[in-house]
């Protein structure tokens, strides 16, 4: 069985907007977080794609990767992930080529299919798509397809990204993306901080279904997974309240920034809610360092994860970063 020391620790930021605070304060935590984590030894940073959403600044994901990229030196930074059927496989293909020659070994490209919004937003973003819903595997074969050696007479190249070699992850919250991740070859991260009711059984399918590749002879499962961490117990469960709160505002359909914790949620949702947002978070790790350290070795055991991509997010900043300290400590 695998050890939580064996098993390598990743930051996924969706770069989130404090109440009250402006939103360059989100960008200057998450090049001071970058920073932080990188000295502790965490392999990845990843940024998502998000639109239209309060409290998150993470739209413009592939300008946010550059900053973190220039202000790191050895942490690999990259997508968790891009919503491919947003764009143009193409405009990716140069995006991240450029990257990846900026930074070279050092990008990462994680797929989703999903608006990363909602309907009214993906329609704006998709407003010259006609018809039916782009095919996500048909536009992953274009994108690779960019990055391959340009072939003879190719009258369409990314320029930079012809003949780079950017890792792919696919991710998802579905049976379709481990069908995708599988059959591809691909290496595969579910969304277990927000997805679990699928969780198990993607990973089953994956691992299952999974042929080998020229990028990858074996499968590698990378699991999101919210970790809250703190001195003690009872400040893991306090500052956790910021975190049933934006889920309590997810589910009502009415997306807010983070909240200051609160010492009574009861305040702000129903029994049925408390539920329904617990349930989404089941997969969650929180507590002080021995609850954390046993909380993360039981979902490894559970999912046999390669990697685990953590999100930890608080109202206060400085809780953020000792959240990331504690959890690379219980990890060695």
């Amino acid at each position: 069985m695998k050890k939580l020391s064996d098993v390598s620790l990743s930051v996924l930021d969706l770069a989130p907007i404090a109440d009250g605070k402006p939103i360059s304060d989100a960008f200057k935590n998450m090049l001071a977080l970058s920073k932080h984590v990188e000295a502790l030894g965490y392999q990845r940073y990843w940024l998502a794609e998000h639109h239209n959403l309060d409290g998150i600044a993470s739209a413009a994901t592939s300008v946010l990767i550059g900053q973190v990229a220039a202000h790191t030196s050895k942490i690999r930074v990259g997508s968790g992930g891009i919503m491919l059927p947003n764009h143009a496989p193409l405009v990716i293909a140069e995006q991240f080529g450029t990257l990846e020659t900026l930074f070279p070994g050092r990008i990462d490209l994680g797929l989703g299919r999903a608006p990363g919004s909602d309907g009214w937003t993906m329609r704006a973003l998709r407003r010259e798509m006609k018809g039916a819903e782009p095919d996500f595997s048909l536009q992953l074969q274009e994108l690779r397809h960019y990055f391959a050696p340009a072939e003879p007479g190719q009258k369409v190249r990314a320029i930079p990204g012809m003949g780079l070699n950017i890792p792919i992850w696919i991710l998802g919250s579905s049976l379709y993306s481990a069908q995708l991740a599988a059959s591809e070859g691909l290496p595969y991260a579910f969304a277990g901080h927000f997805a679990p009711e699928m969780l198990m059984q993607a990973l089953d399918l994956y691992r299952v279904g999974f042929m080998s590749s020229k990028v990858l002879k074996a499968p590698r499962v990378m699991v999101g997974v919210q970790v809250i961490a703190a001195d003690t117990d009872e400040k893991a469960q306090l500052l956790a309240t910021t975190l049933y709160q934006r889920f309590l505002g997810i589910i009502r359909n009415q997306r807010v920034n983070l909240m200051p914790p609160t010492h009574d949620m009861s305040q702000f949702w129903s029994p049925q809610e408390e539920e329904f947002v617990k349930s989404k978070l089941r997969f969650s790790v929180i507590g002080g360092p021995e609850t954390v350290k046993k909380g993360l070795q039981k979902l490894i055991d559970e999912t046999q994860a390669d990697e685990l991509i953590i999100v930890s997010d608080a109202y206060d900043f400085q809780d953020r970063l000792k959240s990331f300290k504690l959890i690379a400590e219980v990890a060695k």
